[in-house]
């Protein structure tokens, strides 16, 4: 009888235990993606995340959690700490909404702390667990739980960027146009808080589902598109839900300055130029660089990545630095 007790609780133990395991794509990561790249573009070189001792990491920090399922950031601070808060960059990974890890985003977030910015790369539940709105809800929380804490963080809550990479970018995008729209905002805590942000950074990340480029990837129904396994269905099967998670769509006079970078390859500037002539006609600020002879994941590379965060710092300078 002990006997069977006893299996009878490591089974239930067992059947808990598979609860909690959380789907994992791992097959967005820098690694992999250094290997895939290396014959087109043999000089190209991984960054490595190297802390600097004037830089203090606290990683791992939970920010939120979903029954039972914690949500973490990692955040990069100056030292030594001023009196003076200063402005804050969340950085989003990216990885087709479905693979990739914050730790990507780490070099990024060492080079931005370097140059006099609070910084965090930020997880999100991904597609193989939640799908859309899923991750949006989770970074508005994020971005809702950082102005909370600003005074702790020594963060100014009025200048708070959000910068992403591929779909991280069309992610960092859709926070800055929807801004605080009830719809978007989640269950999640501290809703009394702004989800707004000052800012945006869009690395080579789509801002138009609805374009080609996008929705017309659906062609063989056992390899279904990014898009697909996101959003539960093909465009030609829902079009409206991709349509809504656009960034486009929700330009308005709250939007904020927002900064492009792009690669070489045209499919991920979908709905880019049409971003950008409503932004003028709202006289809103932006600025284009398209990096010439470039992989889709040049931000995770010399000698690109140099580049990059140049038009990343001047950006960020002008919009919270400038007088």
């Amino acid at each position: 009888m002990k006997k069977v007790l006893a299996i009878v609780l490591i089974l239930y133990a067992h059947a808990l235990a598979q609860q909690n395991v959380i789907p994992k794509d791992t097959s967005f990561n820098t690694k992999l993606t250094a290997v895939k790249i290396a014959k087109d573009f043999p000089n190209a070189k991984v960054v490595e995340a190297i802390v600097p001792e004037n830089i203090t990491v606290s990683y791992d920090v939970v920010y939120a959690s979903h029954t039972g399922r914690k949500l973490h950031i990692d955040i990069f601070s100056p030292k030594p700490v001023g009196k003076k808060p200063l402005p804050f960059v969340m950085i989003i990974h990216g990885g087709g909404w479905r693979s990739g890890d914050k730790s990507m985003e780490w070099p990024t977030a060492i080079h931005l702390a370097k140059n006099g910015y609070i910084t965090a790369t930020v997880e999100y539940r991904l597609s193989t667990e939640a799908k859309y709105p899923a991750a949006i809800h989770d970074l508005k929380e994020a971005i809702r739980w950082i102005r909370r804490n600003a005074k702790k963080l020594n963060v100014d809550p009025n200048k708070i960027a959000v910068s992403g990479c591929s779909a991280g970018g069309e992610l960092a995008a859709f926070l800055g146009t929807t801004g605080n729209l009830k719809k978007f905002e989640g269950d999640g805590a501290y809703k009394n808080i702004s989800s707004a942000v000052q800012a945006v950074i869009d690395v080579d990340g789509v801002v138009d589902f609805a374009n080609p480029a996008e929705s017309g990837k659906d062609i063989d129904p056992a390899k279904p598109s990014a898009g697909k396994s996101w959003f539960g269905a093909a465009f030609n099967e829902n079009p409206k839900i991709w349509e809504e998670a656009s960034p486009t769509k929700y330009v308005s006079d709250k939007t904020p300055p927002i900064l492009f970078i792009n690669s070489s390859l045209d499919r991920y500037h979908a709905g880019r130029d049409e971003m950008i002539a409503k932004l003028n006609k709202l006289n809103i600020y932006s600025e284009v660089h398209t990096i010439p002879k470039t992989p889709h994941p040049f931000w995770l590379f010399h000698p690109w990545f140099d580049e990059a965060m140049t038009y990343m710092v001047n950006f960020l300078d002008k919009i919270f630095k400038t007088k």
